[in-house]
């Protein structure tokens, strides 16, 4: 897993470092899996997935099935850079309080729909 991780860096131009900042990841985390002292949980491996736009399997496998996800649709896949960060914030709230999860949706959902009025696109 930890060879295609680097394949990825190098093709996106980015570093672990730079990963681990966006997905909530310790770099001693990646030290551990580098050194093969732990093997990555899926919750983690889903992160770092989300945030190269690819699935569990080719970050584990390099080789990807002929489906984009697991309902077989792309609703849920990133079109572009933006839908990418904003799935990765997303992601990094599977930790917080249910309430605090709420409240920061909430928050979000009222000011895209305070930005869309603004602009007259909302109801």
């Amino acid at each position: 897993m930890y060879d295609m991780f680097e394949r990825l860096l190098k093709e996106k131009g980015v570093t672990a470092y730079k990963v681990g900042k966006e997905t909530g990841i310790t770099p001693s985390t990646f030290t551990h899996w580098k050194n093969g002292e732990y093997e990555p949980k899926l919750d983690k491996l889903q992160k770092i997935s989300d945030y190269f736009g690819v699935t569990v399997e080719y970050l584990m496998t390099g080789e990807e099935k002929n489906c984009d996800n697991v309902s077989g649709t792309d609703e849920f896949t990133a079109k572009n850079e933006e839908e990418k960060e904003l799935l990765v914030l997303c992601r990094q709230t599977e930790d917080m309080p249910p309430e605090y999860k709420e409240k920061m949706y909430n928050t979000i959902k009222d000011t895209i729909d305070i930005y869309l009025k603004a602009i007259g696109k909302g109801e």
